[in-house]
């Protein structure tokens, strides 16, 4: 046995606590994964927002998805009913970086196939579904809550150009997207449009794409050019068409006058006057006019408002307003015809700007007999139109004045009217008898029906046959002998006698269906005088054979001519 004693070993219970499993690392490393993509989700987490529409438009809860330029900037997390059940409220958790655009002049819509404005849009959403578009606007305060839009705005706010505003009576055929055309160039479109006050007029908002924006001065014209404009002249049928576009979306046209090409360029949301054609628009550019009225006591139809002042067959101004006017004096009603004159549509003419030296400029033209006229413009579709003109022998008149009017004298009557040449030569037409030559071409008819269907007419073409027929058995007996010959040639004669009898008979018939005047009679006289001729003849020579039968052999001696 060993006498060593065991010897103990004693530990030190701290040092076995300072040691901790590495087990405990996973969990740790999982809490600051974990509170980092909690801290990253916080901080990338955006405002949540509410969006009003009419329709819910295919968006999915959790699916879709708010875009701006193909980015993702929102999920829709909530499509519901609003409380009246009148629309659809989408809710949506926006990221952080698209805060900034959250403002009140943001615009959001729905993209999904549609045809707008003149174009096919949207039709990627036929495979990743539709969503929704945000449109950010300039400044604005910021928001949360807004009013979704139907229809996709027609342009896009980072689009250079102007906007202006053009006034008109009534929008006829325009659309938003309808094009706006310079030289037949789509230069800008029609963005949308506002009631005026009243009701009174409709305000149409354009807006025309740099750089063809300088080309709008405050003198340019704008007019409608939708549909087809179709002009009947002397050159024909003339078809005036901008293009098919605006055929079928509407348009507006614009145009500028030549001297005001280096005037500056018209100021934002400027107004202009829409016209309804290009004629008027064309009107529109000659900045100065005369205002005259005329009093008509004749018919004035066909006659409206932008029917043409002419001159020598050019276009000088247009009528501005056709009324009735009671005068309670005369107890008349005549037609009120108000219009304006450009003076700068004849090169040359002399028309002062200040008032006295027009008033005494227009007394002389009436005095050398400036006169106005109702025409007509077309036989076809029955308008008029105004035609100025000097007429140096009309009596004397006064010019007066209606506030800023002329009074002009009018020429009552059609003067080289088209409608009443027309009418005369329908009055002349009537003035002949077509009754009573078509009665005399019914009794001539019946006449030479009669004389072709007449018995005596019949028997004088049997004798005359039967004369012939004689005649031919005369010369076939010449060969035979003279005796046969002589016998034959009385009864000859007597056929022919028989004949001129019956010829005579039917001439005195013809006269009395025909007279003597007709072509027929007097080609029947002339038949009847060679068959008297024959006649004759045929007695001289029967006589002359009965006294010398030996003529046939030897012939006629030339002493025995008479």
């Amino acid at each position: 046995m060993s006498d060593e004693l065991p010897v103990a070993i004693v530990r030190d219970r701290a040092s076995r606590r300072a040691r901790i499993s590495l087990i405990w690392a996973v969990p740790f490393v999982t809490l600051l994964v974990a509170g980092w993509l909690g801290w990253d989700t916080l901080s990338k987490r955006g405002p949540e927002i509410t969006i009003r529409f009419d329709f819910a438009s295919g968006l999915q809860p959790k699916q879709s998805r708010i875009r701006n330029r193909d980015v993702d900037l929102g999920t829709v997390e909530k499509v519901a009913l609003s409380p009246d059940r009148r629309h659809v409220l989408v809710t949506a958790r926006m990221s952080r970086e698209s805060q900034s655009l959250l403002t009140d002049t943001a615009k959001f819509w729905v993209v999904k196939p549609r045809f707008f404005a003149g174009a096919v849009s949207g039709l990627e959403t036929l495979i990743s579904g539709s969503y929704i578009q945000l449109e950010p606007g300039t400044g604005g305060a910021p928001a949360t809550g807004f009013v979704g839009l139907e229809d996709p705005p027609v342009l896009r706010s980072e689009v250079p150009g102007h906007s202006f505003q053009l006034k008109a009576a009534r929008i006829g055929s325009l659309n938003p997207g309808s094009p706006i055309l310079f030289r037949d160039l789509v230069v800008g479109e029609v963005l949308g449009w506002d009631i005026g006050e009243m009701a009174t007029e409709v305000t149409i908002h354009a807006f025309v794409r740099a750089p063809y924006d300088r080309y709008v001065h405050d003198r340019t014209v704008f007019w409608n050019a939708s549909g087809v404009a179709v002009n009947l002249g002397g050159s024909g049928v003339k078809l005036e068409l901008e293009s098919l576009r605006a055929l079928v979306l509407g348009g507006v046209a614009f145009d500028s006058p030549d001297n005001v090409a280096t005037a500056p360029m018209a100021a934002e949301n400027h107004v202009f006057q829409l016209e309804p054609d290009r004629q008027t628009a064309k009107a529109a550019m000659f900045d100065r006019r005369l205002r005259f009225v005329s009093y008509f006591q004749t018919s004035a139809s066909g006659l409206d408002v932008g029917s043409p002042v002419i001159i020598h067959g050019f276009r000088i101004g247009v009528v501005t307003d056709v009324r009735l006017r009671y005068q309670p004096d005369t107890e008349i009603i005549d037609v009120a015809v108000h219009y304006t004159f450009e003076p700068g549509r004849v090169s040359g003419l002399d028309m002062p700007a200040d008032g006295v030296g027009m008033d005494g400029r227009m007394t002389d033209l009436v005095q050398r007999g400036l006169r106005v006229r109702l025409a007509s413009a077309s036989i076809v579709t029955g308008s008029k139109q105004l035609v100025l003109d000097l007429v140096p022998a009309t009596p004397a008149a006064v010019l007066r004045k209606e506030g800023d009017e002329f009074v002009l004298p009018p020429i009552e009557g059609d003067q080289g009217d088209i409608t009443a040449s027309a009418g005369a030569l329908v009055a002349r037409l009537q003035t002949i008898p077509f009754e009573e030559i078509g009665d005399n071409l019914n009794k001539t008819l019946a006449g030479a029906n009669g004389t072709i269907n007449d018995p005596k007419l019949r028997q004088a073409i049997a004798n005359l046959s039967s004369t012939l027929n004689t005649a031919h058995d005369f010369l076939n007996s010449v060969n035979k002998g003279v005796d046969p010959l002589l016998k034959g040639l009385p009864k000859m004669a007597s056929n022919l006698d028989e004949a001129i009898k019956h010829a005579n008979q039917l001439v005195a018939s013809l006269d009395t269906g025909y007279g003597g005047g007709s072509q027929f009679g007097r080609d029947t006289g002339r038949l009847m005088l060679q068959l008297t001729d024959a006649a004759r003849a045929v007695r001289i020579l029967a006589d002359l054979l009965a006294r010398h039968p030996e003529a046939l052999i030897r012939g006629r001696a030339e002493q025995e001519v008479r």
